[in-house]
C-alpha cells in the first residue's frame, strides 16, 4: 500500500483551492457589478433608440433647412438636398447603421426645431428623429425638456450683412433706426434687441435676402456660416461685416427625449473627431464652407476645426478599439 500524503501537503492543497475559489467569486462579483451598473453597450443603446430589435425602423428622418446656400439647400427641380448640415446628417446617419437611401431629409422652420416638427412636400407635419438645422445651444433651449442638445458641431458667430452701398459697419448699435431682418425665434434677436435696434422676423432667411435686394430691408444679422453663401452668390450685391460679438453660436444636433440616441450621436461625432483616419468633418468643411470665404473676407465664417468633443460614456469591452482625445 502506498504511503499517505502528509497531512501539511494535503493542507497546502486545501489552502490554494481556497484562495482560487475565493478569486474566482470575486471576479464574477465585480464583473456582476460592472455589467449591472456600468455604462451601457453601444448595441444596448442602439436597441434602447429603437434603431435595433423588435422596434427597428428602416428610416432615418433629419429635420434640415431648405433655403441656405452652403449649408442646407432644397434643389426645387430635383428635390435633392446638399450643404455642410446635410453632409455632416449623412455622416452621423452613417454611423447609426443608416444608409444615404434610407435617410429622409424633411423641411424644418426655426419655431419648430425645438419640437422637432418638420414638414413634407404636401406641407404635412411629421415628428423626425434628429434636428441638424444651424440649431444653436443656449440656456433657455438646454432648459426645455423637449429639446436634447449634443455636442456641438460646428462654431460661428453672428454677423451682419448690407447692400454694398451701405456704409460699413463695425457694431449692431450702428444699425439703430434702420430696417435689420432676422430668422424669427432666432439667437440673433436679443443681441439686436440689447443694441437699440427692433429686428423684423422672417421665418426663412432667404426671405430676409429677398427684402434686402428689393430694399426692403437695410442689412440682415444672423448666423455667418447661415449668410455666407447668400454672400458670395451675390457677386458683390452684398458686403459681409463683423461686429465683433465675443458670443459663439455653437451649432448641434437636436434628439429630442430619446437619451440613448443623443449619445450616439454624440459617439460619431467623437469618432469623426479623435479618428485621424475619419475625414467626414473635414470633407464637409471643405466642400461647402471653405469655398465661401473668398466672398466674405474679414469675416469669421466658421471656425475650420471640429469642435472638440468628449468620449461619451459607452463601455467598451477589451476587444474593441478604443480612440483617444486630447480632452475639451
Amino acid at each position: 500500500m502506498a504511503p499517505s500524503e502528509p497531512p501539511r501537503r494535503r493542507g497546502d492543497w486545501l489552502r490554494l483551492y481556497g484562495w482560487l475559489a475565493a478569486i474566482l467569486a470575486a471576479v464574477l462579483v465585480g464583473g456582476l457589478i460592472v455589467f449591472e451598473t456600468g455604462p451601457p453597450t453601444e448595441a444596448e443603446l442602439r436597441e434602447q433608440a429603437r434603431l435595433t430589435g423588435e422596434h427597428a425602423r428602416d428610416k432615418l428622418y433629419i429635420g434640415v433647412k431648405n433655403d441656405t446656400p452652403g449649408i442646407a439647400e432644397k434643389d426645387p427641380r430635383t428635390g435633392a438636398f446638399s450643404g455642410f448640415d446635410i453632409d455632416i446628417a449623412y455622416m452621423i446617419a452613417a454611423d447609426l447603421g443608416f444608409r444615404r437611401d434610407q435617410v429622409v431629409f424633411l423641411s424644418i422652420k426655426t419655431e419648430d426645431r425645438a419640437r422637432r416638427q418638420a414638414t413634407d412636400d404636401k406641407g404635412h407635419y411629421v415628428a423626425v428623429d434628429l434636428v441638424v438645422a444651424t440649431f444653436s445651444i443656449t440656456p433657455d433651449r438646454v432648459a426645455d425638456p423637449s429639446v436634447g442638445f449634443s455636442t456641438p458641431y460646428l462654431y460661428t458667430e453672428q454677423s451682419v450683412v448690407t447692400r454694398k452701398e451701405h456704409p460699413p459697419v463695425a457694431s449692431l448699435g450702428q444699425l439703430a433706426g434702420e430696417r435689420v431682418c432676422t430668422l424669427g425665434t432666432s439667437t440673433s434677436e436679443t443681441p439686436l434687441d440689447k443694441a437699440g435696434v427692433k429686428p423684423l422676423a422672417e421665418m426663412q432667411v432667404s426671405d430676409c435676402f429677398k427684402g434686402l435686394a428689393n430694399k426692403k430691408y437695410d442689412a440682415v444679422s444672423t448666423d455667418a456660416a447661415i449668410m455666407a453663401g447668400f454672400v458670395a452668390r451675390s457677386h458683390g450685391t452684398f458686403v459681409h461685416h463683423d461686429i465683433a460679438l465675443e458670443k459663439t453660436e455653437m451649432w448641434a444636433v437636436n434628439t429630442g427625449t430619446n437619451t440613448a440616441l443623443r449619445t450616439l450621436v454624440e459617439l460619431a461625432l467623437f469618432r469623426s473627431y479623435a479618428d485621424p483616419q475619419n475625414t467626414a468633418w473635414e470633407d464637409a468643411y471643405d466642400r461647402h464652407i471653405r469655398p465661401l470665404l473668398a466672398a466674405n473676407p474679414g469675416v469669421n465664417v466658421a471656425q475650420s476645426l471640429q469642435p472638440c468633443v468628449k468620449p461619451p460614456r459607452i463601455r467598451r469591452w477589451p476587444w474593441e478599439r478604443a480612440l483617444s482625445s486630447d480632452g475639451c
